[in-house]
């Protein structure tokens, strides 16, 4: 998911994202919808939040890391 489409999701959840950065957006996105601030953060490639909208692009993420 590009940031203009984040920052879409971050304006109709009421969130000004201002000049937050992409993992920084999305957790705020993931705090604003009640879900754990996890965007980032996997270990090894593990994640136990097989719903979560962010999974793809935040294991793309964390194995980067």
């Amino acid at each position: 998911m590009n940031i203009q489409q984040i920052k879409a999701i971050a304006r109709d959840k009421g969130i000004k994202a201002g000049t937050m950065k992409k993992p920084e957006l999305i957790r705020t996105i993931q705090r604003a919808e009640g879900n754990f601030d996890c965007y980032g953060s996997a270990v090894s490639g593990l994640c136990d939040q097989p719903d979560c909208r962010w999974r793809e692009d935040c294991l793309e993420t964390s194995v980067a890391r």
